[in-house]
């Protein structure tokens, strides 16, 4: 009796929690959602299986995820096991040749296909490609001092739209080609705002280790402009690791992305979080 009346509790609160999340759903029924997954969330089969699951229910709710991957530490683990020894500007890495193919085979090859699969295994239909695929990203050199590191210049999605029209989820390496055919390793959050600004992406969201910008005191700001992350910017509110994840925001939301969510992908059903719920996850930023 009592097993019949928890299950019957456990009935009802699923429901009420669908009923809640229907009016989300519906608001980003059809959007392109484009996802940045760091290399540390990478660590665990758990919270890799955990985020498979999510991307595949976005899917099944009719949102069309599109997945950019890093992979730092797995490139810091080949690189010490190959010993390749790397230079360091401003503590940044130097991509020299030897480095970069490394780089590519880690991204492109065991990190890439590690997700593809995992989505997959849950029931989801995932093709893994990198940014120099179907010339997705073109790149110039970032920065002379580091080498071969790309600063995305041109965006051809059309890629990514074949596969989305497929019903395909796109699992993509932040790596692209230079005008001889170099290939560029890219920063993960700056191929995935590239990405995500080429195809219009309706939001992008940036999973990080922390749970969003962080105002004076402390505490995550849930909403803000472009102007109001340039005044906590100048005003040092905003520093150290996250500027770069509010300048990606900001050079995506002027190139049409709708919205850049940054927040904690450490937190379980973090996306579905975001999307499918009253008030969200982490700071939104909009234009």
């Amino acid at each position: 009796m009592e097993k019949s009346k928890a299950m019957k509790r456990d009935s009802i609160a699923t429901a009420k929690v669908l009923s809640d999340a229907l009016p989300h759903m519906q608001r980003h029924d059809g959007s392109i959602i484009v996802i940045k997954l760091g290399g540390h969330a990478m660590s665990s089969d758990d919270a890799m299986a955990s985020f498979a699951r999510d991307i595949v229910l976005m899917r099944q709710c009719n949102v069309n995820p599109v997945i950019v991957h890093g992979g730092g530490p797995m490139i810091n683990d080949m690189l010490k096991k190959l010993d390749i020894k790397s230079e360091f500007v401003n503590g940044k890495r130097v991509t020299d040749a030897a480095t970069v193919e490394v780089v590519e085979m880690v991204l492109s090859g065991k990190v890439n296909k590690a997700i593809v699969q995992a989505i997959n295994d849950q029931g989801g239909r995932a093709v893994g490609i990198s940014g120099k695929d179907a010339n997705l990203l073109k790149c110039t050199q970032a920065n002379p001092e580091l080498g071969l590191v790309g600063d995305p210049q041109t965006v051809d999605a059309t890629v990514v739209h074949s596969l989305i029209a497929d019903g395909m989820i796109p699992v993509i390496a932040p790596l692209g080609s230079g005008e001889n055919g170099e290939t560029f390793n890219i920063n993960g959050d700056t191929a995935a705002g590239a990405v995500a600004a080429g195809l219009k992406a309706d939001r992008l969201l940036l999973l990080t280790d922390v749970d969003g910008v962080k105002d004076a005191d402390g505490d995550v700001i849930t909403s803000l402009t472009a102007d109001q992350v340039t005044e906590l910017t100048k005003d040092g509110v905003i520093a150290g690791g996250m500027i770069p994840k509010t300048e990606t925001a900001l050079k995506a939301v002027r190139g049409g992305v709708n919205a850049v969510v940054i927040m904690n992908g450490q937190q379980e059903n973090a996306c579905l979080l975001e999307l499918f719920t009253t008030y969200g996850a982490g700071s939104m930023i909009r234009a």
